[in-house]
């Protein structure tokens, strides 16, 4: 009898080399645009375009998610241990033949492998990006540590990916594979403007009052648990739970289970008695983001109003102020439309943009006080701490 392999590593080194295959198109571009720039030039447009395809990447990734298609391919990396569904069309054909509408059908396997060849090459820029950084960091202003950390971090959001379909979308492991998904927009977002700061001619970072500092501060971190919160609801499927506004099933304060809402480590669709969630616990989900928007919607307008008044800040405070307003609109279009698609990943894309954008505005100030004017000209490196 022969021997079997105690692991089997085809289907990831197919996929890898998929991912290569796709990532030689915007790398050529880079090169071709940015032969004659210096290294730092080179590493910043990279990082912008990798920001751009990560950006994607997280679009998609909700359109898998609430188009149903995270278990299309029930294995990883593969799709039944092919590198894409027409390889596996005669088990997709018999899952579907089993189950009309899923989760395995065709199209939603097609999906589902999308995602992972885009994810494989953004994975696989990351990873230029940072041996790049590494061959380069003599001669690079910038810290060669952030794009390493960058890479070590898509590889957790992988085994994260992974896991969201070893585990049947197990909601906090989704939620955390998309969180993880805006951690690395931020992430790219902080080394472009890094070298964008690190750049011949640039003045530096603008300065802020230290009280509209820590206020920014502030906002970015009630985004992020809003983010958090929303991806709660869309992971456990509770956007119904409310069909109209501003009230909820015709109350103020509906009946709500927060306790059975809010267990973290349970099945989807299950309490943490396995038993199936009830519709009390749905509407706690549902109401708490509700509420919680409201207070980051006001603290986001008010951030917007504050940094207009600050000479440098105007197109972030622009930026800012629209996607407030794009993240109220589509939120309340999912609410009482019964969550239509583009709307629910255009709310997904509004999060993911005011995390660059709040990002950008991070890295790319600092606090009035620390320095004096004439030291301000002075770039920012990504080794200091981002305040």
């Amino acid at each position: 009898m022969d021997a079997q392999p105690l692991y089997d590593l085809t289907p990831i080194a197919r996929m890898m080399f998929l991912g290569v295959v796709i990532a030689l198109g915007p790398l050529a571009w880079v090169w071709v645009r940015n032969r004659h720039a210096p290294p730092a030039q080179r590493l910043r447009v990279l990082t912008l375009v990798t920001l751009f395809l990560t950006f994607d990447l997280v679009l998609f990734g909700a359109f898998t998610r609430l188009t149903d298609s995270g278990l299309g391919c029930p294995d990883w990396p593969g799709c039944y241990g092919s590198l894409s569904p027409v390889g596996a069309s005669t088990s997709i054909a018999a899952a579907q033949e089993a189950m009309p509408h899923g989760p395995v059908t065709f199209s939603k396997a097609w999906i589902e492998m999308i995602h992972r060849y885009l994810a494989t090459s953004v994975g696989v820029l990351i990873l230029v990006l940072s041996l790049v950084s590494w061959f380069e960091r003599k001669r690079l202003s910038v810290s060669y540590a952030w794009p390493l950390f960058t890479l070590v971090w898509v590889c957790l959001q992988g085994a994260f990916g992974a896991l969201t379909v070893t585990m049947k979308l197990f909601p906090a492991i989704v939620t955390l594979h998309l969180l993880g998904g805006l951690v690395l927009l931020a992430l790219l977002r902080a080394q472009a403007t890094g070298y964008a700061l690190a750049a011949p001619g640039n003045p530096g970072p603008v300065g802020l009052p230290g009280r509209l500092r820590w206020a920014l501060v502030g906002v970015c971190a009630l985004l992020w648990l809003q983010i958090a919160l929303g991806g709660w609801v869309s992971t456990n499927y509770a956007v119904l739970a409310c069909s109209e506004f501003p009230t909820c099933q015709g109350s103020w304060w509906p009946a709500m289970n927060l306790r059975e809402g809010f267990t973290l480590w349970r099945e989807l669709g299950m309490n943490h008695l396995g038993d199936a969630i009830t519709f009390p616990a749905l509407t706690a989900i549902h109401y708490v983001h509700r509420l919680m928007a409201y207070a980051v919607l006001a603290a986001m307008l008010w951030l917007g109003w504050r940094l207009w008044r600050v000479a440098g800040m105007r197109p972030t405070a622009r930026a800012l102020l629209l996607l407030a307003a794009w993240q109220f609109a589509s939120g309340l279009t999912n609410v009482v439309l019964d969550w239509p698609l583009l709307a629910a990943v255009g709310h997904t894309g509004g999060a993911a943009a005011l995390v660059i954008v709040l990002t950008g505005a991070l890295c790319g100030t600092r606090r009035a006080s620390e320095r004096d004017p004439a030291s301000s000209a002075s770039p920012m490196h990504l080794s200091t701490p981002i305040r």
